[in-house]
């Protein structure tokens, strides 16, 4: 059996960027990927996701081209070109993983593999009755949609009535009633886009807001914006049976029926560490998932793990930096993983954007700080490129430092303007260094200066 340096089980983004990073630092690697090289966040998730919501910012902009001079009668979205086309971009991103595989010299193996026990060399790993021996192993395994025990759910997702983040991507037309149980990232995101390809949108949280853990000024902004465009929302409510054709759902103690054509369940993920073989060499595993020290080494020596199977953030540019610091550490590089300045998108219109210290958090861990915002209109090219929108950016400093610990946007452009202030957040930038930074104009990232002037050095 050859023996490899490194064998990572799971080619998404941590798995296939680690193989990347170890094959460029001398590392010989195997990686496994049981499906699409790519992950949920390219085949299931972050891009298919982005192609359709890009398509419906299009359509909107054509439908309402009269604000800005431009005329388009009779403007129209084709759902079914609509997901043709997502499926020729998840191609391409995936065709371009592939190559970048091959040509950092990563051997790919597209099988199920399991881990089977240790030997003298390494990790035995096992995949259709062949076996590996890997000195090290990088366990990169992803996450799957929750299921809860909701009676009739099981059935419902057999049936396909009910869908989870995967078939929704794919729905041969729009339904008119769309259900979506869970108001976090994806369940919003996909009322975005249903919601402007035709739907009659309702979601059905149990938390007495959105967003889950965003801003909740920001979120409650974001709120009302999906309200306006006539996404309802029943907040405070459990969903407590699926049938054929409608949600039961229960509020105040009172039951509620909803009538529905298709089903998205979206409320929450679960790292998949099931039927690994992580038992045959004693790595921990809890509820959460695989617990990883700072630098994503498990209780196991020279078993690490990164992405969402760690259950610490499940995000894609986590991922990438979690195998980054994985990798250097097998390289004996110092480096080790910090999650204070940790950016997080939803791609809706209008975008939110956030990284660092939401007030809610400062409060509770009794943390002071200041906050000082501004509408996003104190962008000059915000009003120059948007009629009639509205956003907020809100910065929080701490009272003693006054190193900057939070930033939180609503408005167009907030995904792309995000990671400048990640770069404060994690270099802890005092306002007045913050104050230094010279920032093109006009762009709408000059509202993040606008509002770290407003503070006193």
């Amino acid at each position: 059996m050859q023996i490899y340096d490194l064998i990572i089980i799971g080619g998404g983004p941590a798995g296939y960027l680690a193989a990347e990073r170890a094959t460029h630092g001398g590392l010989s690697t195997l990686l496994f990927e049981m499906k699409s090289l790519g992950g949920v966040c390219l085949n299931e998730g972050c891009i298919p996701s982005k192609a359709l919501l890009h398509s419906a910012k299009v359509f909107e902009y054509a439908t309402h081209g009269d604000k800005f001079g431009v005329h388009v009668e009779n403007a129209t979205l084709n759902h079914a070109e609509v997901v043709k086309r997502r499926g020729k971009v998840v191609r391409t991103l995936v065709a371009g993983v592939g190559a970048k595989m091959k040509g950092a010299g990563v051997t790919v193996v597209k099988q199920r593999a399991s881990i089977t026990g240790r030997t003298a060399d390494g990790f035995q790993v096992s995949a259709d009755g062949t076996d590996y021996i890997g000195k090290r192993l990088l366990i990169a395994s992803g996450s799957s949609p929750v299921v809860p025990p909701i009676p009739g759910l099981k059935d419902a997702l057999e049936a396909g009535f009910a869908l989870t983040n995967r078939e929704v991507l794919e729905l041969p037309e729009v339904p008119k009633e769309f259900v979506i149980i869970g108001g976090g990232v994806i369940g919003l995101e996909m009322a975005a886009y249903y919601n402007t390809a035709g739907a009659h949108v309702t979601v059905v949280e149990m938390l007495d807001h959105i967003a889950g853990p965003t801003d909740r000024e920001i979120s409650d902004l974001l709120l009302k914006e999906y309200q306006k465009k006539g996404v309802t929302f029943l907040l405070g409510t459990k969903v407590t049976a699926l049938g054929t054709d409608k949600v039961l759902c229960e509020a105040d103690g009172k039951p509620l029926e909803l009538p529905a054509d298709k089903v998205l369940l979206s409320i929450g993920r679960r790292a998949n560490t099931q039927d690994l073989g992580l038992e045959t060499i004693g790595v921990e595993v809890t509820r959460q998932g695989i617990p990883t020290d700072a630098q994503g080494r498990t209780n196991v020596e020279n078993v690490y793990a990164a992405g969402d199977v760690n259950g610490i953030y499940m995000l894609a540019h986590t991922a990438y930096r979690e195998s980054e610091v994985a990798i250097n550490t097998m390289l004996g590089k110092r480096d080790n993983m910090r999650y204070c300045a940790n950016p997080a998108v939803i791609y809706t219109k209008p975008e939110v954007a956030s990284v660092g210290m939401t007030e809610e958090e400062a409060n509770a861990q009794q943390i002071p700080y200041e906050v000082k915002k501004l509408s996003m209109r104190y962008a000059g090219r915000f009003v120059a490129e948007t009629e009639g929108e509205d956003g907020l950016c809100k910065v929080l400093v701490h009272s003693v430092h006054r190193n900057v610990i939070g930033v939180h946007m609503i408005g167009s452009y907030a995904s792309e303007i995000i990671w400048g202030a990640a770069a404060m957040i994690e270099q802890e930038l005092r306002v007045e260094d913050a104050k230094q930074i010279i920032f093109p104009h006009p762009t709408v990232s000059e509202i993040i200066r606008e509002v770290i002037w407003e503070f006193e050095d």
